[in-house]
């Protein structure tokens, strides 16, 4: 089903993940839509070209919400970085963990809203997260959205993040963040197509008192789905 919305498209279908049952999902409609009418998105560094990329599935998303169907429920809390349309948190918030959901998007709280209502489901907390030099104004301050979502603050039990090593990253501003929000025994669960930049990024994990433990994700096609390559990163610390 396609629907329309002030300056872009959106369509809505059912997600199969292993494990849970399916989820109705609205996304964009495609990789061409644009519509930033207020500079919202682009004051946060993000361009017309990287735009629809919060609203869109991506494979690793849905590595990440098949890891967490199998989660065991409990007391812990966690955090979904750079969540975009929010898969794995829904598949962990419909089972009943205490889930929050994070990303820089100006639109991504208002998707993952919409989602949590298609399901039937309370709404998840959320909040803006963003890292390294965007996410400061020149005074020193938060970076926030036109809707003033409040900023990741606290500690989590678990953190997790599909397709977040997409950038290079030598100051390491991302593990920083994560660092900041983990707790001392925390777990961090990464999936990464294989983007390039894994090394750095594990140098600056182990600087912040992770260890690491790597798993190969590659699947063949199957079911309509394309062959999927990458790793899934499980970094804990205490």
């Amino acid at each position: 089903m396609h629907t329309s919305s002030p300056g872009y498209l959106t369509k809505q279908e059912s997600i199969a993940v292993v494990g849970v049952d399916d989820l109705f999902i609205r996304s964009l409609l495609d990789k061409n839509q644009f519509h930033d009418p207020l500079d919202e998105a682009l004051n946060l560094g993000i361009s017309s070209a990287t735009w629809p990329l919060f609203g869109l599935l991506w494979p690793s998303g849905q590595r990440m919400a098949e890891r967490m169907a199998l989660r065991p429920v409990s007391r812990e809390r966690i955090l979904e970085i750079g969540c975009g349309l929010g898969l794995a948190s829904l598949v962990a918030h419909r089972r009943g963990a205490t889930v929050t959901a994070s990303d820089c998007h100006p639109l991504a709280h208002a998707f993952l809203d919409e989602n949590t209502r298609l399901n039937g489901l309370p709404l998840i907390t959320y909040r803006h997260g963003l890292w390294g030099r965007a996410a400061l104004r020149e005074d020193g301050l938060p970076v926030l959205t036109q809707a003033q979502d409040a900023a990741v603050i606290g500690l989590f039990d678990l953190i997790v993040g599909s397709d977040i090593l997409y950038e290079r990253d030598d100051e390491g501003a991302l593990a920083s963040f994560i660092d900041a929000h983990a707790a001392a025994r925390s777990e961090i669960w990464v999936v990464d197509p294989n983007r390039g930049n894994r090394a750095a990024f594990h140098k600056h994990m182990a600087r912040a008192g992770f260890a690491l433990h790597e798993q190969v994700l590659d699947l063949p096609a199957h079911d309509g789905h394309e062959a999927y390559k990458g790793r899934m990163l499980t970094y804990t610390r205490g």
